[in-house]
């Protein structure tokens, strides 16, 4: 795309503390100039040189060969992405093929459907900071439920998505079936009340992206949630008799193993990390199972790694191991390509998608 301006001349005069400039335009004079079709990945490849700017080039390059060369990726989700808004590039990577499987957490799975159905309702609180214990108590007390410096509307976001999805858990419990937690969302997004309710434009949101692709989905360690607590009590309270009707984490263990085992045939899988915790350790330690439990030796470690976390190493934790630790668990080998971006994930996420997806 061509934008043709006027050349700019500029003319100086001397003041006190430096010169003034003024323009002069030229008659008849013409200046070309292009505007980049991909202006974010170029300006990336321009200045992203050293640090953890040059890891995160690195990344993104890795990331792009590991999928030309044939791969597949499987993209883990811990912390507050979902409210974050990752969707809005996490979908289009999703619809675009760059994402073959996602591993999340269940605030993650939940936090984008509120997000879709109560997003005008949202509150941003940017001097979070500052808060009070009583500025605290009084978003409490208006059902504000605070994540760093947005507020999740309780009545509009969670409660709606309650009465929702609590009709499919007590049908489902009633007729004795059972489904994944992320395959009851699966069934509430048909519903066409809920889609009424919608406030965003739907092509931003992951969840729904991930349903309509049909990639694979595992949400370990769902009870640590909202909705998760939600089935708890609904459970107790006896409007849902089996506890099981939900399934559980062994389920979708043996779930990825499958997956893995059939992808992996004709593909190198490679891992993308963010954040750490259940949703990173969960998915990865499914090659040493398969490995030294059920005795595989048909099965390859993952194809690429990469990891965004700001978590330091220190104390044993796995969110901040670096990837070489995982050497000797039999995740990753010697020749795995390997990448740590030790920096914030709303902001390193979306530019590596960006670099991916050529923006």
């Amino acid at each position: 795309m061509q934008f043709f301006f006027r050349e700019e001349r500029y003319g100086e005069v001397g003041l006190e503390g430096g010169l003034a400039r003024w323009r002069i335009w030229g008659n008849n004079e013409r200046l070309a100039m292009s505007m980049s079709e991909k202006p974010i990945t170029d300006f990336i490849n321009k200045h992203f040189r050293h640090f953890n700017a040059a890891s995160l080039k690195e990344a993104a390059d890795g990331y792009i060969r590991h999928l030309e060369g044939g791969g597949k990726m499987l993209i883990t989700l811990a912390g507050a992405m979902s409210t974050a808004e990752l969707g809005l590039s996490l979908a289009e990577m999703i619809r675009r093929g760059k994402v073959h499987g996602i591993v999340c957490t269940g605030a993650n799975l939940e936090e984008d459907v509120f997000n879709l159905v109560a997003h005008d309702y949202y509150e941003r609180i940017p001097n979070w900071r500052d808060l009070t214990p009583e500025d605290e108590r009084a978003l409490l007390e208006r059902h504000m439920n605070r994540v760093t410096d947005t507020c999740i509307p309780e009545m509009e976001a969670m409660r709606r998505i309650e009465d929702a999805i609590l009709r499919e858990w007590v049908a489902a419990d009633r007729c004795g079936e059972r489904y994944f937690p992320h395959e009851f969302f699966w069934r509430i997004l048909e519903q066409e009340e809920l889609k009424r309710s919608f406030q965003i434009d739907p092509r931003d949101s992951w969840v729904l992206a991930a349903k309509e692709m049909g990639i694979a989905m595992f949400v370990p360690g769902w009870e640590d949630s909202t909705l998760g607590n939600m089935y708890a009590a609904h459970c107790m309270m006896g409007d849902v008799k089996n506890v099981l009707t939900v399934r559980g984490g062994i389920e979708y263990m043996i779930e990825l193993a499958n997956w893995y085992m059939e992808t992996s045939r004709g593909s190198s899988i490679g891992f993308f990390q963010i954040g750490g915790g259940i949703a990173g350790d969960f998915p990865i330690c499914v090659v040493p199972m398969l490995h030294q439990d059920m005795r595989r030796t048909d099965v390859p470690l993952w194809g690429y790694f990469c990891q965004i976390s700001d978590s330091t190493t220190s104390y044993g934790s796995y969110s901040g191991a670096i990837p070489n630790e995982k050497i000797t668990w039999g995740k990753l080998g010697v020749e795995t390509p390997k990448y740590v971006i030790e920096s914030d994930a709303t902001i390193v996420a979306p530019l590596i998608f960006a670099k991916v997806l050529g923006w």
